[in-house]
């Protein structure tokens, strides 16, 4: 019985070692998505992102063209070609749309790799900010209260304005 309530008095002694120290640790929420999205480099970014999509969305629309062209032009002269004249122009038709086709899925992965070559610095500078100010402040933990960023409450101090005024804007 003493055994069981010297254990009984060091497990409630633990529990109250843990809360208070669990207690003690500061806690603050960061929207980085609004963060990063107020960054100046990130207009920069998004610009170029967007001219090099428009670049690649003429250059498949004049391959459409062209291709829509040539395929009017075949169905017109259809009747007056020989059988193996219209096999050919078919064949160069499915050659066509399929060069269309690969065309975009590289341009899809030339978009998405500058993308993310343009993006990582702009977190990256993001996230030094971020732990610059928290370390300053004392903060032990700062979520991420992006939507659906996984804080259910963020009634903690909002590190947003500080790291803006760190970053300089």
């Amino acid at each position: 019985m003493k055994q069981f309530k010297t254990l009984l008095f060091a497990a409630a002694l633990f529990v109250g070692a843990t809360s208070f120290t669990v207690a003690q640790s500061k806690v603050a929420h960061i929207n980085t998505t609004e963060l990063v999205e107020a960054m100046p480099e990130m207009k920069t970014a998004q610009s170029e992102i967007e001219k090099l999509t428009k670049t690649y969305e003429a250059q498949i629309k004049e391959m459409a063209n062209e291709l829509q062209n040539k395929m009017k032009q075949y169905q017109a002269e259809v009747d007056t070609k020989t059988d193996e004249e219209n096999a050919k122009r078919a064949q160069e038709v499915q050659t066509m749309e399929q060069s269309i086709r690969q065309y975009q899925a590289q341009a899809q992965q030339d978009l998405q790799k500058k993308e993310a070559e343009l993006l990582k610095p702009i977190f990256d500078k993001a996230k030094a900010a971020i732990q610059k100010v928290a370390k300053a402040q004392g903060f032990n933990y700062v979520l991420d209260s992006t939507q659906g960023g996984g804080v259910l409450v963020a009634d903690g101090k909002d590190l947003l304005p500080d790291v803006k005024k760190e970053l300089g804007f």
